[in-house]
């Protein structure tokens, strides 16, 4: 599982890029024949990672209630984000990622909930969901790509 963390550490560091070189506007910024924007999917990946590791699992999230209502499937940006807001995701980033590290470390994922995910693959334990965050994180990474060439 050392090298999946080690993964996910390289796609939230690339994540991280586009907090710091993108100002609050540009984040915001919703393309032309897009549905969302940058923030959004960054957002979305922490909410993605949490539902799918910790709330499967039976465990409290890292996230609150408001964070999921704003950035889980099926949402988009319905208005700007502020500074602080911003902030808030980028200390999630890569504080998310350390704790499920930890807590996968001392075994505390001990149930789970088995589900289907969108693109068909069937998770059926936490390190299973843990594995194919990779992947979701690299799809949303390609569309934070796109996103960056029209804003």
């Amino acid at each position: 599982m050392e090298a999946t963390f080690n993964i996910n550490k390289s796609s939230r560091n690339i994540v991280l890029t586009f907090l710091e070189n993108h100002s609050l506007e540009k984040l915001n910024t919703i393309p032309e024949g897009f549905n969302n924007n940058l923030i959004w999917n960054i957002g979305h990946i922490i909410v993605v990672q949490q539902m799918l590791v910790y709330k499967l699992s039976g465990l409290p999230m890292m996230i609150s209630d408001e964070m999921v209502e704003h950035y889980k499937k099926g949402t988009k940006p319905e208005h700007n984000v502020e500074q602080r807001q911003v902030d808030e995701i980028k200390a999630l980033l890569f504080s998310t990622l350390e704790q499920t590290k930890k807590d996968f470390s001392e075994n505390v994922f001990q149930n789970y909930a088995e589900f289907t995910t969108g693109t068909g693959y069937y998770l059926s334990s936490a390190k299973e969901a843990i594995e194919f965050n990779n992947f979701h994180e690299a799809l949303h990474i390609g569309f934070m790509m796109q996103i960056k060439k029209f804003i």
